[in-house]
């Protein structure tokens, strides 16, 4: 079910996947909102009600001013608090990962629990793939086709406008999030007290293995890593196996 809450004068949509479990907040990645996480939400039901945001700029959220690192963490708490679940299992891939470990870092009484999809404590962006994508296209299989292999990945966010067949997120948004996702965030992901997941895909680009080995090495005891034969969007490229990994680690939970 799609809802809406307002921030700021903004207006966030999420998509509340409902069923009588225990909550699980997700955050999708840039190209992306909050449908992305429709097969992992059925996966995990009706132990885990998954609730997806469609963060600032994303999906049918309103545009922003600015997509700072604050801006997304004010929103994801914004978010919980509107939900009135009480604390939750965090679950973020990419910029969603990144929002997720900040906000579980600063707000360590609002989460159980945290899994990080494929992305590091140091982001180093780029966004020249997100430049070259297509403007308005004459219909939805002329936007696949300029984008190629790629296509899957976005086509959750493919939208019709009077121009023609784009995307639900702005290019130029998009460039300066990626801009500002960029950093060496390690004070963050330190500061996790809760028990964390982190999984990779063997194929990534954006998460080298020594890196992911990295950061569960600065948190011993409390994070661990799982890696799926993916690229960086472990979630679409092995559905089930990452079902099944962050099904695994939350039946793990006190």
């Amino acid at each position: 079910m799609r809802e809406f809450l307002t921030v700021g004068g903004r207006k966030l949509s999420y998509l509340d996947f409902g069923g009588p479990g225990h909550p699980l907040l997700a955050l999708h990645g840039h190209y992306n909102e909050a449908s992305a996480f429709a097969p992992l939400a059925e996966a995990l039901a009706p132990r885990w009600r998954v609730i997806a945001l469609d963060q600032r700029g994303h999906g049918a959220s309103d545009r922003a001013e600015s997509y700072e690192r604050d801006d997304y963490v004010a929103d994801v708490a914004a978010f919980h608090q509107h939900l009135n679940v009480g604390p939750a299992a965090v679950l973020g891939h990419s910029l969603g990962g990144v929002n997720a470990y900040q906000y579980a870092s600063r707000h360590a009484d609002r989460v159980t629990a945290l899994i990080v999809e494929d992305i590091g404590a140091v982001v180093d962006c780029d966004w020249s793939f997100t430049t070259r994508l297509p403007r308005p296209a004459p219909s939805r299989d002329a936007l696949a086709s300029a984008l190629g292999g790629a296509a899957p990945y976005l086509e959750c966010s493919f939208r019709e406008s009077k121009d023609g067949w784009g995307f639900s997120f702005d290019i130029d948004d998009t460039v300066a999030s990626q801009k500002a996702l960029n950093g060496d965030h390690w004070t963050d992901w330190e500061a996790v007290t809760c028990p964390t997941l982190l999984i990779r895909g063997t194929r990534s680009d954006e998460l080298m293995a020594d890196h992911a080995r990295e950061m569960i090495a600065r948190r011993p005891d409390q994070a661990r890593l799982v890696e799926l034969p993916a690229g960086h969007v472990v979630h679409h490229d092995a559905q089930a196996q990452f079902a099944a990994a962050v099904s695994a680690f939350l039946s793990q939970l006190p």
